[in-house]
């Protein structure tokens, strides 16, 4: 009788440009891993973690999108001014659908000129354009072009904080709920230090013609020339964003990313007592990161990871791969260790349509499942002849 089906097994080590990281902690709809541990990248490494002055913190590797570190990272936290990487997203989503444009003139009402904390300084009843209001929210943090931003997107700032959160059930965000739009301090105003960091994640990969407003250091308005709070633009070149945050309650807050040789770290720290701590714990760990861990390319877009033998078909084996990069992370010294385990259904039946998953390829180190990925067909393969086909029933029968 034909066996319709069973699980075939391969294993290979991957040698110079191999690599291993956990897979993301931070998984979302966003990200093409699948989790199978929640371990850092940093709990395979003897590297002892650095000592931070903060109440929680987290460093992420953006190419691979792995936790390398980090400390409480589902603890409740008051997100601050860090509320603003959520509203960017929906003025940059209204922005991109084309329901708000760069030049577009946005009145400025009497509750935006009233909001309360750091400001742009806009004057009620005037008009000011979107591409003003992002330096000032984004550059300066003025909370009163947060809400003249906000009200211009939804009609209203209960509006548009509705549609933050509708955005942060989308992304995923289980643990973030906003009641404002600035990140002023209210009970139910929360979040966690791994939403904040998946949230960046975002921003970063959906908007990055707009990434450039954050490594602005300065903007005037009004004669008024206001610094970027985030004083590691001017202290580490490689750095580039992302925002700060501060309240009494809050903590000094920063979410910091810096691009070095093609690699892009995030860290998220809230809940130092300084704006000096904020900085110096933030640069502390972005060097931490750099320095003791590595990002390399381990599963090429469209080459093989294994060729598999295919019956009934115009071909005898067929490519079975990835149809993007996988990038991962790992202590360095440890890539010469990495093992890759493809498992996928056989007999392979033609015809096969490039792109269909047929299995799995799970990466370990020391015996250890740490991310899978799906095993898809890279190339079409044709149904053979009749007797090509018969042929092959045949063999499989024999089997």
């Amino acid at each position: 009788m034909l066996k319709l089906s069973s699980l075939y097994r391969t294993s290979s080590r991957f040698l110079a440009q191999g690599c291993l990281g956990v897979a993301l902690a931070l998984s979302s709809g966003y990200a093409h891993a699948q989790s199978i541990t929640d371990i850092t990248v940093a709990e395979l490494s003897t590297v002892p973690l650095p000592d931070l002055a903060a109440k929680a913190w987290l460093s992420l590797d953006m190419n691979s999108g792995q936790v390398i570190a980090a400390k409480d990272i589902n603890t409740e936290v008051e997100p601050a001014s860090l509320t603003k990487l959520m509203a960017a997203y929906v003025i940059f989503k209204a922005i991109e659908d084309g329901r708000l444009s760069m030049d577009q003139q946005v009145p400025v009402s009497e509750k935006a000129w009233k909001t309360e904390g750091s400001r742009m300084f806009i004057n009620v009843n005037t008009s000011v354009k979107v591409s003003d209001l992002l330096q000032g929210f984004i550059v300066q943090s003025g909370n009163d072009a947060t809400v003249a931003l906000a009200e211009a997107v939804a009609g209203s700032e209960s509006a548009f904080v509705a549609l933050m959160n509708e955005e942060a059930q989308r992304q995923g965000l289980n643990d973030t709920y906003y009641t404002n739009s600035p990140g002023l301090p209210h009970p139910d105003h929360k979040t966690t230090v791994k939403d904040l960091a998946l949230l960046a994640q975002n921003l970063i990969n959906d908007f990055p013609q707009h990434l450039h407003y954050y490594s602005q250091k300065e903007y005037t308005y009004n004669d008024i020339r206001q610094r970027n709070r985030n004083r590691l633009l001017w202290i580490d070149e490689t750095v580039d964003g992302l925002k700060t945050g501060h309240t009494s309650s809050a903590g000094y807050c920063l979410i910091t990313t810096a691009l070095r040789d093609g690699r892009r770290v995030v860290t998220v720290l809230v809940g130092a007592n300084s704006d000096a701590a904020r900085t110096e714990n933030s640069l502390k760990l972005l060097n931490w990161s750099f320095q003791n861990f590595e990002t390399v390319k381990l599963l090429d877009q469209d080459k093989p990871v294994v060729d598999a033998r295919v019956w009934q078909g115009l071909a005898e084996t067929v490519g079975l791969g990835q149809s993007q990069p996988v990038w991962l992370t790992v202590p360095r010294g440890k890539a010469a260790d990495i093992e890759s385990v493809a498992e996928y259904t056989q007999p392979l039946i033609a015809p096969l349509e490039a792109g269909r998953q047929v299995g799995t390829v799970t990466l370990m180190l020391d015996d250890l499942a740490l991310r899978q990925e799906p095993l898809r067909v890279l190339t079409d393969v044709e149904q053979a002849g009749f007797m090509s086909r018969m042929i092959d029933k045949v063999k499989l029968m024999l089997q």
